[in-house]
């Protein structure tokens, strides 16, 4: 039966007997950790053995590209034409990762193998790269498959992008995609990354929050020296550092300089988010209601404001202490911003503030190779209607829209820069441990994903979505 359902039949079965679970430990096994410079070699062999063959398989033609600004981390582009007439499908994963953090997961576990455990609130798949982002690309692919193979054909053109730096701000990828919008030019695109805000159902996000990240630095002199002769007539700059910080960010975690913040939420931002509720899962830490922008519910903070986050701080030695007054103190801080923020006035601001403040000893500089920007699709676009309706369809269930994600992902390169209305349909979820020790996937949802995903691909040959300029939003 070349039928919708016989595909998602297909992806069903695909699930069941065993064989995505092992395509995704082979994915797993790959040690793609893109921080260590030791793992260049696995970031290229993710790409020409493991990615390229499964593409080929699928009738695609596979080309790799260097990247600009970090050769270790190039780019993998996939492109399946079926007719040069048709509509073109855009879909983008990255198979890098965070560290593996070997030592530190429970049940000695290895990072870079799955291993299956039966818990009480269900079965876990956990390893590194499971939740971001190997399993949701591989579901996307083999989703893809099932239709191909089902209907022989897709009924339109595929773009695949597989980068391998996205952990490290996705240095060169906005370069590349500016150098090659002709190639890499779509109709739409569909990606998955990141977590639901719910198990209960499925959601789409339309767009990220940006992240910038910075150190701030104070280094006052050369080496430590004794805290009994010296304490009281040397500065700490770890003190110094902490107060200084604090007139950024207060103690309940408001953001305290209006230039680092929106000044308001959008009439329709606000109309999407009051269909959100966000709450803790079973595994998820107890949220903190007295904490962020006063007078925000709890789905406003988390996708329709900016946040400050002191990620660590290090002064002296923190492993052997001693008796001394420290010569330095560092912080690596973050800041998620909405599109309604300007990031490039950040760095300026802050070192000025910082001057105003009598803290002109304090040094910021980025502390990332490059920022990913924000972005947002405008919720009236007509793709975002069909792709509810298409999951809606498929899970029997209702799909919560989200103007943009928490977290951060280079949307702005395919919405802005290359020029196409994205959709973002995640498959992990908040508790996953995602860039943490015993990193995970809940298999039913990977099972409804492939489903899901299945019958996007499936209703998108029998037509695309509506065109429509993409304006700013």
């Amino acid at each position: 039966m070349t039928t919708r359902e016989a595909a998602i039949n297909a992806a069903t079965s695909y699930f069941d007997a065993g064989e995505f679970k092992a395509d995704l430990t082979e994915s797993v096994a790959v040690r793609t950790s893109s921080r260590e410079e030791e793992h260049q070699g696995d970031l290229m062999r993710y790409l020409d053995k493991l990615m390229r063959s499964r593409f080929e398989a699928m009738g695609f033609t596979v080309e790799i590209h260097p990247n600009p600004l970090l050769d270790r981390a190039r780019f993998l582009v996939a492109k399946r034409v079926e007719d040069p007439k048709l509509p073109t499908l855009f879909c983008y994963g990255h198979g890098d990762t965070v560290p593996g953090e070997e030592g530190q997961w429970n049940e000695d576990r290895d990072p870079w193998s799955l291993s299956v455990a039966h818990e009480a609130s269900g079965e876990r798949w956990y390893g590194r790269g499971t939740a971001d982002n190997k399993a949701q690309h591989v579901i996307n692919m083999e989703a893809m498959r099932r239709v191909i193979n089902t209907r022989g054909r897709l009924g339109y053109n595929v773009t695949f992008l597989i980068e391998m730096a996205e952990e490290m701000g996705s240095p060169g990828l906005a370069e590349f995609c500016a150098a090659n919008r002709e190639m890499l030019s779509a109709d739409l695109l569909i990606a998955s990354d990141g977590p639901r805000f719910s198990t209960d159902g499925p959601d789409i996000k339309l767009g990220t929050r940006g992240g910038l990240n910075l150190r701030f630095r104070l280094e006052y002199r050369e080496g430590g020296h004794h805290s009994g002769n010296w304490g009281g007539l040397l500065a700490n700059p770890a003190i110094v550092l902490m107060h200084a910080l604090t007139t950024l960010v207060s103690r309940t975690g408001e953001v305290l300089h209006p230039g680092l913040k929106p000044t308001h939420i959008k009439n329709s931002v606000r109309d999407a988010l009051s269909k959100v509720t966000v709450k803790s899962g079973p595994d998820d830490p107890k949220i903190d209601p007295w904490w962020g922008e006063p007078g925000l519910s709890g789905a406003e903070k988390v996708f329709g404001w900016n946040t400050f986050e002191v990620l660590s701080f290090i002064t002296g030695d923190p492993e052997k202490p001693q008796n001394a007054v420290p010569p330095f103190a560092e912080a690596i801080c973050q800041i998620r911003f909405v599109v309604d923020t300007d990031p490039d006035t950040f760095l300026p601001l802050i070192r000025q503030h910082l001057k105003d403040q009598g803290f002109d000893r304090i040094t910021v500089e980025p502390a990332r190779m490059s920022m990913l920007r924000a972005s947002r699709l405008d919720p009236e676009h007509p793709a975002v209607a069909w792709a509810v309706k298409s999951m809606e369809r498929t899970t029997g269930k209702n799909v919560t829209v989200i103007p943009n994600a928490g977290g951060s992902l280079p949307n702005d390169v395919f919405l802005n820069i290359i020029g196409m209305p994205t959709i973002w349909v995640p498959h992990s979820y908040t508790g996953c441990s995602q860039h943490a020790p015993n990193e995970h996937v809940l298999p039913f949802l990977m099972k409804e994903g492939l489903e899901m995903m299945t019958g996007l691909f499936w209703d998108l040959g029998d037509g695309f979505p509506a065109s429509e300029s993409i304006k700013p939003f």
